[in-house]
């Protein structure tokens, strides 16, 4: 019953991907040029991944069910239009960014623009499904997180490759994206600790009773397989990284870009099909 109900709520899994994706890396980008010596060919390229991707949101966002049932999730479609108008921004202002770095500047109100229209969207998405202010402001929380986890390590890992092709780069970067990361990961080990204590979300269970039960496997799969174990792989891809060991780095990166893409997954299947935030 809990892999059928995640199945059935798909598309919104492919929105929360999708769309932290193209949020997560475009701010990366805009920290990778504001903040560090990245060179303008990984930006562009990151850029360039971000609008596509933010395409790609704005279509699965035109997808998503008017109605769930059973899980005490409440669809708003009062703020669909508004929220994919924001993602075309987003995509817009990845695009205008990877023109910018191509001619060399640093466009500091195209980035802040398009992480502005990032942030508003994530906000329009949990306004819509959060059910209240107090539900949408908690689920805001967690799709920002998802977001950075998810982008940033997709951003990451891309940079780790850039290091094969520019040897003479330095270690700066990979290790300020690293350790954000690891912060991110860390942040969301905190939330979700959080809201297992106090039963966050719509299905409104209480106090831990989210790690037992018919979705407890789903529950402990997120901590464990989606924040835990990255948590750790993250702590590893910092040291490897100071050390300037970057394919090691890199090898690490995609192994966190596998297990916070599947967290990702699993939350989002567990607050459409269950109602949890976790």
């Amino acid at each position: 019953m809990p892999a059928e109900r995640i199945a059935e709520n798909l598309a919104f899994i492919n929105w929360t991907v999708l769309t932290g994706l193209a949020v997560g890396s475009f701010g990366a980008v805009a920290l990778g040029r504001l903040r560090t010596a990245a060179t303008r060919g990984y930006l562009g390229f990151t850029a360039f991944c971000a609008a596509l991707l933010a395409v790609l949101a704005v279509m699965s966002d035109g997808a998503l069910p008017a109605a769930l049932t059973g899980v005490g999730v409440v669809l708003d479609p009062a703020w669909d239009g508004p929220r994919r108008v924001a993602l075309w921004i987003l995509a817009a202002c990845a695009a205008a960014y990877v023109v910018a770095l191509a001619r060399d500047r640093r466009a500091p109100a195209i980035a802040l623009t398009g992480l502005a229209a990032g942030g508003v969207a994530l906000a329009f998405g949990a306004l819509a499904w959060g059910g209240g202010l107090v539900g949408a402001a908690l689920l805001f929380i967690q799709l920002v997180l998802l977001a950075a986890a998810t982008g940033g390590v997709w951003a990451a890992m891309i940079l780790g490759h850039w290091y094969l092709v520019t040897p003479r780069l330095g270690e700066a970067p990979l290790v300020l994206f690293a350790r954000i990361l690891a912060a991110v990961v860390a942040a969301q080990l905190v939330a979700s600790m959080v809201w297992l204590i106090v039963g966050a979300g719509p299905a409104g269970r209480p106090a831990l009773a989210a790690l037992s039960g018919s979705w407890a496997l789903f529950v402990w799969l997120r901590l464990v397989v989606g924040i835990v174990f990255p948590l750790i792989v993250s702590w590893a891809a910092i040291q490897t990284a100071r050390s300037r060991s970057m394919e090691s780095a890199t090898g690490l990166l995609y192994i966190n870009v596998g297990t916070i893409a599947a967290g990702t997954i699993l939350a989002a299947g567990l607050y459409f099909g269950a109602g949890l935030l976790v």
